[in-house]
C-alpha cells in the first residue's frame, strides 16, 4: 500500500494554522464578555494559555484545548506532537495535568480509518508520558485531518504563573530552541536534511514538564508557551499584559541549527504564518527586516516555555533548566516601558 503523507491533506501545518493575532483580536472584540464570574481567575482578557477557575480550597482547575492539522507525515508522530502541544498549556500555567480528551476530525473516504487510529495512539502515548489518561473525546468527518486535546489540570493558586505577571528587571528564558516552523516548511519544499527534521520532531514531542518544577519558585513571575504567534508575539503578550517593555538579545536566543535555518530562509522556506504574525504586531516591535525577524515570528508548534525570572532567582532557575536539559542562558529582560519606544527592542 502506498504510504500516506498526511501533510498533503492539509492547507496549513501545526500551530501555523492558528489565526493571526490581529484576526483573533477582531473576532474576540465581537464577543459579549459582560458576564462576570468571580471564581474565574484567568479568562481570555490577558490572552493567557488556559483558563483557571478557583475551587475555593487554595487550588484551581486549569482548562485548555489545542488542535491543528498535520505538521509531519507519520500519523503516530503527528498525534504525539499535537498531544504534547496541548498539554503544554497546563505546564505553562504552573499546573499539573490530570486528564485529556481527544478532538479528531477525519476526511472519511480519503484516508483510511486505520491511519486515524495511529494518530490517536500517538496522542495516547504522550498522555501516558505525562501520567494522565486519554479519557475520551469527540470526532467528526472533516475535509482535512485534525487532531488535538482538551486538557484539564490543577494548580496550587500560590504557584499559578499567568503570562501577565512579569516585572521590569525580570530575566527572560526560553526552554526550547526556535526554528521548527522554518524546518517543517523546508520539508514541504524538499529542502530539509534528515538531521534537521529529526531534531525538530524530537523538540516538538518533548513535554514542557519543566514548567511544573519552575512554578515552585517564587522568583519565577510569569510563564507562557511559545507557539503559533512566534517568540515575538508571545513575548509581546507577556510584556503588554504586565505593562512593561522587553529587550531581546538576538544572538542569545537558542535555535535548532542556525546555518541550516539561514539557508532554508534564503531558499524561501518561510512559513506563511511568519508574515501574518509580523503584519499583526510589527508596529509594536523594533526588529529590522532579515533573518532574525523571520526566525522570531516563526510559528512554533509545541514550542518551549518563555519564563520571566527575578534576578535573585537566576542561579536556582538556571540550575533547574540545566538539570532538565533545557537551554539555560537568559535571552533578554523585561524593562520599564518608554512611551515613545516600541514594546520589544532587539539588541
Amino acid at each position: 500500500m502506498e504510504q500516506i503523507r498526511l501533510t498533503q491533506y492539509s492547507h496549513g501545518a501545526g500551530c501555523g494554522c492558528k489565526l493571526s493575532p490581529a484576526v483573533l483580536h477582531d473576532i474576540l472584540n465581537g464577543v459579549d464578555r459582560s458576564e462576570h464570574f468571580p471564581s474565574l481567575l484567568v479568562g481570555n482578557d490577558t490572552k493567557d494559555d488556559a483558563a483557571v477557575m478557583d475551587l475555593g480550597d487554595g487550588t484551581g482547575i486549569i482548562s485548555t484545548t489545542d488542535f491543528f492539522m498535520p505538521i509531519v507525515d507519520d500519523p503516530r508522530t503527528f498525534g504525539r506532537i499535537a498531544a504534547a502541544n496541548a498539554i503544554s498549556d497546563i505546564y505553562a500555567m504552573g499546573g499539573t495535568p490530570l486528564m485529556a480528551i481527544a478532538i479528531l476530525g477525519w476526511p472519511l473516504g480519503k484516508i483510511p480509518e486505520s491511519v486515524a487510529s495511529e494518530v490517536v495512539d500517538g496522542g495516547r502515548s504522550i498522555c501516558s508520558e505525562a501520567g494522565i489518561p486519554l479519557a475520551g473525546g469527540h470526532s467528526i468527518d472533516s475535509p482535512e485531518p485534525i487532531f488535538g486535546l482538551a486538557v484539564t489540570g490543577r494548580v496550587q493558586l500560590d504557584r499559578l504563573k499567568a503570562n501577565a505577571q512579569g516585572r521590569a528587571g525580570d530575566l527572560l528564558y526560553l526552554t526550547k530552541p526556535l526554528g521548527v516552523g522554518i524546518i517543517t516548511t523546508a520539508q514541504k519544499k524538499g529542502l530539509v536534511t534528515a538531521d534537521d527534521l529529526d531534531a525538530a520532531v524530537r523538540s516538538m514531542q518533548a513535554l514542557n514538564r519543566i514548567g511544573e518544577s519552575l512554578a515552585q519558585e517564587p522568583g519565577v513571575h510569569a510563564m507562557t508557551d511559545v507557539t503559533g504567534f512566534g517568540l515575538l508575539g508571545h513575548l509581546l503578550e507577556m510584556a503588554e499584559g504586565a505593562g512593561v517593555g522587553a529587550r531581546l538579545h538576538a544572538e542569545r536566543v537558542p535555535v535548532l541549527n542556525r546555518s541550516s535555518l539561514e539557508a532554508y530562509v534564503a531558499h524561501g522556506a518561510v512559513p506563511g504564518g511568519s508574515n501574518r504574525n509580523y503584519a499583526s504586531y510589527g508596529s509594536r516591535v523594533a526588529v529590522p527586516e532579515g533573518f532574525h525577524r523571520t526566525l522570531f515570528c516563526d510559528p512554533q508548534t509545541s514550542g518551549g516555555l518563555l519564563v520571566a525570572v527575578a534576578p535573585a532567582a537566576r542561579a536556582l532557575v538556571e540550575q533547574r533548566l540545566r538539570e532538565a536539559g533545557c537551554p539555560s542562558g537568559p535571552i533578554g529582560e523585561l524593562v520599564e516601558l518608554e512611551s515613545a519606544a516600541a514594546t520589544i527592542q532587539l539588541h
